[in-house]
């Protein structure tokens, strides 16, 4: 009988997620003699492999050691969305004076109800990945530790699953910050962070790339006070430069202290809280907070499988070693999802899984390098990116052509006071063809779709000019930035041609 892990605090919420995502005293089934497929990971790419497969018709026996629906369900995606909508309603009351709506007093979050109501949202959610859902679809579910055995076994407890082909979706978990001391001072991860109850009154967060900047955003809209340490000298250093210099001013107006070209070297408790010292070249300064955040780096779950008597190569940092086509070095065993991919997020793990459900079962050729990726860092504003940037696209001896849109440009942007961010598009010199985009805007993440699928399905900005887009609406940016390359087919012969005719017309 399976002994449920803990997801705190104890409250109500917590226990609808874990009486779905792993039941108290949940049996696992009997195994068959053999399945088609044998999944180990039951975040999103264990979870869509094993729900596709299994509506085809396949066996499949699906193993969890932890919580069904992975990172983004329990320590990821949906809890931070959560907490990153009530500090977006903080900021607009906040904001709400510049459009004639008159707040009285200082605006008081209840940092309690803020978390209850993720818990409570999230529970809801964890029906879709729960573990009663998922034997319905057909699938064998067994809660527990998964190792590899040859030539074709996977152990869990007392059960041996044999295999004709086997996935890993184990994932990826927050790496601790190689930091002395910080062990013994404490701190939080994803994985701990959504389990406080109380707002921290001052808090370090250790790393400016999307979940740091994330989190240090929500929290200081939420009343902490928030300090960003990032060793290199701009946040997002991995973005556009130009759309991380507008998400680091509106941190700077917000309130958020950066530290950059920060290096923590050392931590420790104090009486009153914790101490970070750090350096900034060859100064050495100090900080005192109530708590310390790492958001810093992810390092794959290959530790304990049983991957080595397997031949499945794999590497610390980068994870499993995969093919194009997601096959392990071992050819009856795939990948999927953070524990191979280089883009570690929800929706390529999804797409991944899709792949290795045809590949694995069907002998398909299906290519992970034949993706269009796009995603989203849910700051405010979020900046979305798809494709290429211009610099990855010279890097390929690509000219490239760029197209700019500023949103305080465009009537709906001014209109809702979102005026800040633009829509960037490359193309291949010379033509239409969309190389690569991105979209600073309160809602980027809701319009880098429309750019993703012109890449798709090889539309480029000609065809998107004569998209009619309703008004007034912040996609319409999109269509602006289309017309701007409209423009540039109209050369001096072709408008003095167009002059001459209108002359011969009158």
């Amino acid at each position: 009988m399976n002994k449920s892990p803990v997801m705190l605090p104890p409250d109500g919420h917590n226990q609808r997620l874990v009486d779905n995502v792993h039941p108290p005293g949940w049996v696992n089934p009997e195994p068959l003699d053999r399945y088609n497929l044998v999944v180990i990971g039951a975040g999103t790419a264990g979870l869509v492999t094993a729900a596709g497969a299994a509506g085809l018709g396949a066996k499949v026996a699906l193993v969890e050691r932890h919580f069904m629906g992975g990172d983004c369900l329990n320590f990821g995606c949906v809890p931070s969305k959560a907490m990153i909508r009530c500090a977006r309603a903080a900021e607009q009351v906040r904001d709400a004076g510049r459009f004639g709506v008159r707040v009285s007093g200082d605006v008081k979050v209840d940092f309690g109800a803020v978390m209850a109501r993720m818990r409570e949202i999230r529970a809801e959610i964890s029906s879709h990945d729960s573990a009663e859902r998922f034997r319905e679809f057909g699938v064998h579910v067994f809660l527990g530790e998964a190792r590899f055995e040859p030539p074709s076994t996977v152990i869990v407890g007392r059960h041996k699953l044999r295999y004709k082909k086997a996935v890993i979706a184990t994932g990826a978990r927050a790496v601790n910050p190689r930091i002395d001391g910080i062990d013994d001072a404490g701190f939080l991860t994803n994985e701990t962070v959504f389990s406080l109850t109380e707002r921290p009154g001052r808090v370090a967060v250790i790393g400016g790339g999307p979940i740091g900047c994330e989190l240090a955003q929500t929290f200081n809209r939420l009343g902490s006070e928030v300090t960003l340490f990032h060793r290199y000298s701009h946040i997002l250093n991995r973005e556009d430069e130009d759309a991380a210099e507008i998400v680091q001013r509106r941190f700077i107006r917000e309130g958020v202290k950066l530290l950059l070209n920060a290096n923590p070297v050392r931590a420790e408790r104090s009486e009153a809280g914790k101490v970070i010292h750090y350096k900034i070249g060859d100064e050495a300064r100090s900080l005192e907070v109530d708590e310390i955040l790492a958001g810093a780096g992810r390092a794959p779950n290959v530790e304990g499988l049983g991957l080595e008597a397997m031949g499945v190569e794999y590497d610390a940092r980068a994870g499993v070693k995969v093919n194009d086509r997601l096959r392990t070095t071992n050819i009856n065993i795939y990948a999927a999802g953070d524990v191979c991919l280089r883009y570690r997020f929800t929706h390529t793990a999804d797409a991944a899984a899709r792949i290795v459900i045809q590949n694995a079962l069907f002998a398909g050729r299906k290519k992970l390098s034949a993706l269009t990726v796009p995603w989203c860092t849910y700051t405010d504003p979020e900046i979305a990116h798809v494709g290429m940037y211009e610099k990855d696209a010279k890097a390929l001896g690509l000219e490239v052509e760029t197209f700019f849109v500023e949103m305080r440009d465009v009537d709906r942007a001014l209109l809702n006071g979102e005026a800040e961010g633009f829509v960037k598009v490359h193309v291949k010199r010379g033509t239409d063809e969309i190389l690569g985009a991105t979209i600073v805007a309160s809602h980027a993440g809701e319009m880098i779709s429309e750019i993703t699928l012109a890449i798709v399905g090889g539309v480029g900005l000609k065809i998107l000019s004569g998209v009619i887009h309703p008004y007034p609406t912040q996609a319409e940016a999109i269509k602006r930035v289309a017309d701007a390359y409209s423009r540039t087919r109209l050369t001096p012969f072709i408008k003095d041609m167009f002059t001459r005719w209108l002359a011969f017309t009158r």
